[in-house]
């Protein structure tokens, strides 16, 4: 059986989590507290670092050091996240749409890593507590019209693309 690596979960999750407040910082920054959908996107940001600060401390206390691309994607995530709210409200909606769907299939590939191994079960809960709140995320921005961005397929899939290397790189840097 394979065992996780769990050091490697917790530093591509709080990378991830700390790339979504960034996104959200963008958009806020672009979009202010009037504009379309900012409210909620507000509240979303919200809940991002609560779950940014919950990894932060799981890493501090499980002595797990954090990617060192941090610096990269908290330029990367806001660009991502101001670049979207450039184009239109429903562009930024498409963002969180598709990079909540990416951190929905990449969270659920871990709680089954954690399931098959029976490993870590303040892990997996946090997981499967912070996966129900990225679909909340990803359904809302749904709602809001996503897919009525422009060039939405082209647009979303460059995006969860850029998800998946995103991952990819932070779980080895």
């Amino acid at each position: 059986m394979h065992k996780p690596d769990i050091h490697r979960m917790i530093r591509v999750d709080q990378a991830g989590e700390f790339g979504a407040t960034r996104i959200y910082a963008g958009q806020l920054a672009v979009m202010g507290d009037r504009g379309p959908h900012s409210a909620e996107i507000a509240g979303m940001a919200e809940q991002e670092a609560g779950h940014r600060a919950k990894f932060d401390a799981l890493m501090a206390r499980r002595g797990v050091r954090p990617t060192a691309l941090q610096p990269f994607w908290n330029v990367a995530g806001f660009a991502l996240g101001a670049g979207t709210a450039l184009i239109g409200p429903e562009a930024a909606m498409a963002c969180t749409a598709a990079v909540e769907e990416e951190i929905d299939r990449h969270y659920s590939q871990q709680l089954d890593e954690l399931a098959e191994a029976g490993d870590d079960p303040e892990l997996a809960g946090m997981i499967e507590e912070f996966r129900e709140d990225e679909r909340e995320h990803r359904d809302a921005a749904l709602a809001a019209g996503a897919e009525r961005a422009p060039a939405y397929p082209v647009l979303s899939g460059l995006i969860r693309l850029g998800c998946r290397a995103a991952i990819r790189l932070s779980e080895r840097v």
